[in-house]
C-alpha cells in the first residue's frame, strides 16, 4: 500500500484535519424516496458510511427550500424531519472517522411546475433553459420561468440560510453552496440568463451580488471557515448555459472577491465536455485560477489516481473531487494506495430507488476474501 502519494497525505482544511485530500463530489443519486423527501440511516446513512475514508465527503445537492426542488427523490434541509435524517447520516460518518459537508441546492429554472403545485419555477429572468427536467411523469421539457421579484430574491437567501443552520444542527462539519452547473446561482452570475436591470442584474458585480449575500448570511449561523462553494466557469451547452464575452471576466471577478472571505475552500470544475473550440471557454480551470484564488482550492472532473496526483503535485490544487468512481468504489482511497483497478459503475441504477446499484458496491477486501 503506497500512501506516500500526493492525494493520499493528510491536509488541513481551516481547522478540519482531512486524512488525505481525496474528496466525494457531491452526486445526485434520488434515493429519498420518501414523503418527506428525507436521508435515513438506511440508505443515504449506509451510503456515506462506506465511503468515510475519504478525506472529505459531499453529499448530493439538498434542496433549501420546496421551491428549490427540480428533481425527483432528492433529499432537502429545510424541515425539522430532513434535519433529523440527515443527524443520522452524519453520526454515521462521524463514527467511522470521516467528515462530511452538506450541498445546499437551488435548481433555479433548471425544474418544472410539476414540483410546484403548477407554478412556475423562479429564475433572475423569464428565460427558457430550453432543456428537459426528470419529473415524476418522466422527462419534460423545461417552461418559461417566472422572473424573481425582489422580495423572492431576499426569500431565497433566507433560504440558503435556514438550510445551513439546518445542516450545523444536523451534525454536518460544513456546507458547500452549489452556485454551479447552470443552477440558480449560476443563472445569475451569467448574462445570457439574467437580463435583470435592477441591483442583481447588468454588471458583474451586481450579477454576482446575491451569492456574497448569501455568504454573508450563512456566516451567521456557522463558522466562515466551514462554508465551501463550487463554481463551473466553463460549463457551455449543458443546462441551458452558453458562455460569451462576459463569462470569464465574471468568474475573475468572483474568484478574486472570493479572497475576502476566510473560506473552507473554493471547488472548481475543468469543462464538462470539449469547449476547446468556444472562443470564450478556459480549458484549464486549475491553471487559470490557481494564482488568483489564494485559499484551498479543490478541482473535479474527469480526474483519475495519477492525474489526481499530478494536479496537486504541480500546485494547481490542494484536493482533488471524484464523482462517479466513488459510485462503484467506496473505498477509493484503499484501491489508490493499492493502485489497484477500479470497479466499473452500472449507469442504469444511477437515479434508481433502493439498494440496488447503491450501497451494493463490494470492497477491494471483500472481493479479496
Amino acid at each position: 500500500m503506497d500512501y506516500n502519494q500526493a492525494l493520499l497525505k493528510p491536509f488541513k482544511l481551516g481547522d478540519l484535519e482531512l486524512k488525505n485530500r481525496v474528496v466525494m463530489a457531491p452526486m445526485t443519486r434520488s434515493r429519498a424516496d420518501n414523503e418527506q423527501k428525507a436521508a435515513n440511516a438506511e440508505l443515504q446513512g449506509l451510503y456515506y458510511k462506506q465511503r468515510a475514508s475519504a478525506g472529505l465527503i459531499i453529499t448530493e445537492g439538498s434542496q433549501i427550500s420546496e421551491k428549490a426542488v427540480g428533481y425527483i427523490n432528492t433529499p432537502g434541509i429545510h424541515t425539522k424531519a430532513q434535519t433529523e435524517g440527515w443527524k443520522e447520516v452524519t453520526k454515521m460518518v462521524h463514527d467511522e472517522g470521516g467528515k462530511i459537508f452538506l450541498q445546499l441546492w437551488h435548481v433555479g429554472r433548471m425544474s418544472h411546475p410539476d414540483f410546484h403545485n403548477g407554478e412556475l419555477p423562479h429564475a433572475p429572468s423569464a428565460i427558457n433553459p430550453n432543456s428537459k427536467s426528470y419529473t415524476p411523469e418522466g422527462f419534460k421539457e423545461t417552461e418559461t420561468p417566472k422572473e424573481m421579484t425582489l422580495e423572492d430574491i431576499k426569500q431565497t437567501i433566507q433560504d440558503f440560510k435556514n438550510a445551513a443552520a439546518n445542516a450545523w444542527e444536523a451534525g454536518f462539519d460544513g456546507v458547500e453552496i452549489h452556485s454551479s452547473n447552470g443552477y440558480l446561482l449560476h443563472q445569475f452570475f451569467s448574462s445570457t440568463s439574467n437580463k435583470r436591470t435592477d441591483e442583481y442584474g447588468g454588471s458583474k458585480e451586481n450579477r454576482s451580488k446575491i451569492l456574497f449575500e448569501i455568504i454573508d448570511a450563512i456566516k451567521e449561523v456557522m463558522p466562515e471557515n466551514r462554508i465551501g462553494l463550487r463554481l463551473n466557469p466553463s460549463l457551455h451547452g449543458i443546462f441551458g448555459m452558453e458562455l460569451n464575452e462576459e463569462t470569464i471576466p465574471t468568474f475573475d471577478y468572483i474568484i478574486e472577491k472570493l479572497n475576502d472571505y476566510d473560506l473552507a475552500y473554493l471547488h472548481l470544475s475543468e469543462p464538462f465536455n470539449d469547449v476547446s473550440d468556444i472562443e470564450y471557454a478556459v480549458t484549464e480551470i486549475a491553471k487559470r485560477y490557481r494564482p488568483i484564488y489564494k485559499g484551498n482550492l479543490m478541482i473535479n472532473a474527469h480526474f483519475d489516481r495519477e492525474s489526481g496526483n499530478k494536479v496537486i503535485e504541480e500546485g494547481d490544487a490542494d484536493m482533488v473531487a471524484y464523482g462517479k468512481p466513488y459510485i462503484s468504489n467506496p473505498d477509493l482511497v484503499e484501491r489508490f494506495a493499492a493502485k489497484a483497478e477500479l470497479a466499473e459503475y452500472d449507469t442504469d441504477t444511477f437515479y434508481t430507488p433502493g439498494h440496488k446499484g447503491y450501497t451494493d458496491y463490494p470492497k477491494l477486501k471483500e472481493i479479496e476474501a
